[in-house]
């Protein structure tokens, strides 16, 4: 690998006019076509293999036109204190609302409060519900400012109006996103370089990559059905991804440069061996990614394949683009002090033993130094403070309630939130989340009576309120209800509620030979949690499995993939266990913006594994490859930790501060799905590259010594050799001024 990659990069450093001519070309070709492509898709809420979502087709299949997903609005309309809805003059106002509605464009019906029973029994609170005849996407601008201008007239007259559902809903205020990203990644990189033209580099390429894979998801998205959310994950990783991996590769030239190489030969260099760390940290990834595909759900697939291909895009340009810009400017991204001459005082030299090797040539080693050596000094005590800690912040997981956050989890200052809350008080805490039971009474004798003894069972289930009366489809063979639960929709006792009238089913439709299933948006969002649930431990296996025989082949060990695997563990607890922490109990909310707490998003968990498994490996794969790599070359093995330590300590940090940076940004927006997301990933990058990689990792490796490396000497022949640290370049690796560096190269 170490050789091939060598070879790419001096070919890209020679050939630089043409590697960029041909990226132009691909970058032209693919916004050309972006340009001309059709509209994305819309987001697909399909969950198959539930039964929420076998209940809503067969509503679509039994009620045809009936828009089972068009638009709606729920008016909700509160007296003043000490009167009520109903009074002559709150009525009128509420019958001219329902009025002027009724006539707006793509309105397909309107139930008034008065007509529909919709009315609280206090006669403080009454709601009006507006149907459309499109989905809130397609609905004009002009159909949402009928109904705004009507429900204004309505405040006019004194009433307390607020629109819950999807046809106004508040859209949330967009954050800095990644444009306050860049702008940290940016300063991160000139701090950590010392070098505008340096930190520039990894930048540019990102942005060219990300501009690239978006393009691309532009041109597929009617063909693979990717929506305007895949490209937005595809964004995200492909810009933390792609300014890592170049990061890595202009880091290493740099240390190739203050060897004395001359930049053809340190470019060559830094891609055959950082080069190795950036293709096989990509692959793991990109496994994390594509197994995303066994969970069953499309728009997970979705979404794990077009970030996939945003990640092996950053991998190609890592491995082509940035040597061919070191072609065209190899002085440039070097320190100021290295330009005039003194790189080789500053650096030192890699082959050299002793105290040089540990980065403390003329004067203190560097802050990476200093900590490996301590925690190889003190491996069990920061072993145990990195795993107790980690555990601790994972307790809080053990409460993990997932759902979709719905407008319960809004801020109070938005119409929707207000409109909940009303409904709530007004109606009870289980009216914002009824039960949608779609009766399928085709085998029964008696349609109607079978559909009654159903409604009957569900009235007298103890935590359902109220039970609509039946509406029946055209053939009078299906039916759906409407239950209302006395207990909110995130509530355990709805859950639990939920699988009880389902656990009654089959020996109602024993009786009856009628069958009904259960579904909403209370009963889809359990039903969601429980398929993410399922889902959780195969797909684990899957991706750790593969990353498990991954990690064998590059390192040659079997205890160090474990080692990753563990680390990866503690690392995704903890973070889950702050999620939950912040958005579900509350504690710091408002230091991160977090306005209403409420379940974590139902794709949170699984999200997160998949994504920060195959970040993980990226800072694995580049500490693990240089400790490995010295090791190899003849230190011992704690020697090896503090010089791996001295050549990616500060890269590793930095790459971690960008990621943190990317993903932190999006928390910035209004969104409380999207500030979620940013933050667990933030947090999970936190956890994993300054505990895990830093402490938890060098510990193990310290009390290991050379069994970390022990591998059965059956499977070392059987295994094929990818020479990620280089050792395969022989000669090309020892530094012109020192041969004796020549001999320095051992196989173990």
């Amino acid at each position: 690998m170490a050789t091939f990659l060598h070879r790419v990069g001096l070919w890209s450093f020679r050939r630089r006019r043409t590697v960029l001519l041909i990226w132009l070309a691909v970058m032209a070709a693919a916004l050309i076509g972006a340009v001309s492509a059709s509209e994305p898709p819309k987001d697909s809420a399909s969950m198959p293999g539930i039964e929420s979502q076998e209940a809503f087709d067969l509503v679509d299949e039994r009620f045809p036109g009936a828009a089972a997903d068009g638009a709606q609005a729920r008016v909700v309309f509160v007296a003043e204190p000490g009167q009520h809805v109903t009074s002559d003059a709150n009525r009128a106002a509420i019958d001219q609302l329902v009025a002027a509605a009724a006539k707006g464009p793509q309105v397909a019906e309107v139930s008034s409060p008065f007509e529909t029973e919709a009315v609280s029994k206090d006669g403080s609170t009454a709601y009006a519900t507006v149907t459309y005849k499109v989905t809130s996407d397609d609905l004009t601008d002009a159909g949402k400012a009928a109904l705004t201008k009507a429900v204004e007239q309505a405040r006019d007259a004194g009433l307390t109006v607020e629109v819950g559902g999807s046809a106004l809903e508040t859209e949330a205020a967009q954050g800095l996103g990644e444009v306050l990203g860049v702008l940290v990644a940016a300063l991160v990189l000139v701090i950590t370089f010392g070098s505008l033209a340096a930190a520039g580099l990894p930048l540019l390429t990102a942005i060219a990559g990300v501009c690239v894979s978006l393009a691309a998801i532009t041109v597929l998205g009617s063909v693979f059905g990717f929506s305007s959310t895949v490209g937005d994950l595809a964004m995200m990783l492909g810009l933390a991804v792609g300014i890592d991996y170049s990061l890595f590769v202009v880091s290493r030239y740099r240390e190739e440069r203050a060897k004395g190489h001359p930049a053809q030969q340190a470019t060559a260099l830094a891609v055959g061996t950082a080069g190795s760390a950036v293709v096989f940290a990509g692959l793991t990834v990109i496994i994390a990614l594509l197994g995303l595909s066994v969970i069953g759900v499309p728009m997970l697939s979705k979404m794990g394949i077009g970030s996939a291909g945003a990640v092996m895009v950053g991998v190609l340009i890592a491995l082509t683009v940035v040597p061919a810009l070191l072609g065209f400017w190899p002085d440039a991204v070097l320190s100021r002090r290295a330009r005039k001459g003194h790189s080789r005082k500053r650096w030192g030299h890699s082959g050299a033993k002793g105290s040089d090797a540990a980065g403390e040539k003329g004067g203190t080693p560097a802050w990476g130094v200093r900590w490996a050596r301590f925690v190889v000094r003190k491996p069990v005590a920061v072993l145990l403070l990195s795993v107790v800690g980690l555990s601790a912040l994972a307790i809080p997981s053990l409460d993990l309630r997932m759902g979709m956050p719905g407008d319960e989890a809004k801020s109070t200052s938005t119409t929707e939130r207000r409109a909940y809350d009303a409904l709530a008080e007004g109606f009870g805490p289980g009216f914002n989340g009824p039960l949608t039971v779609v009766v399928d009474a085709t085998e029964a004798d008696g349609p109607k009576a079978a559909v009654q003894a159903v409604t009957d069972q569900l009235a007298d289930t103890p935590g359902i309120v109220s039970v609509s009366p039946a509406r029946f489809n055209e053939a009078n063979d299906t039916a759906v209800l409407s239950a209302v639960p006395s207990t909110a929709p995130t509530s355990p006792r709805t859950q639990d509620l939920v699988h009880t009238i389902r656990d009654e089913r089959p020996a109602l439709a024993s009786a009856t030979g009628a069958d009904f299933k259960v579904t909403g948006t209370t009963a889809l969002n359990i039903d969601v949690g429980q398929k993410m649930q399922d889902a959780l431990v195969p797909y684990l296996a899957v991706i750790v499995g593969l990353a498990f025989l991954l990690l064998m082949l590059v390192f040659r060990s079997i205890l160090v993939p474990i080692k990753a695997a563990l680390g990866f563990l503690l690392s995704v607890g903890a973070a889950l266990g702050a999620i939950v922490l912040v958005f579900q109990q509350g504690h710091g909310a408002g230091l991160f913006g977090v306005d209403e707490t409420g379940p974590i998003m139902s794709t949170m968990p699984i999200f997160l594994v998949g994504i920060i498994f195959g970040l993980a490996m990226d800072y694995q794969v580049f500490l693990v490859s240089r400790i490995r790599e010295a090791h190899i070359h003849g230190e011992e093995p704690n020697q090896a930790i503090a010089t791996g330590f001295r050549h990616s300590a500060q890269v590793v940090g930095a790459a971690a501060l960008i990621m943190m940076a990317v993903f932190g940004a999006f928390m910035t927006g209004g969104e409380s799905m999207v500030k979620m997301v940013g933050f667990g990933l933030a947090s999970a990058v936190f956890f994993d590259a300054f505990i895990v990689r830093m402490a938890f990792v060098p510990a193990v490796l310290a009390l290991l010594g050379q069994r970390a490396w022990w591998l059965p000497r059956w499977l070392d022949k059987r295994m094929p050799r990818v020479d990620v640290e280089g050792e395969a370049l022989g000669e090309r690796t020892a530094e012109p001024s020192d041969p004796s560096a020549h001999q320095a190269t051992v196989r173990v």
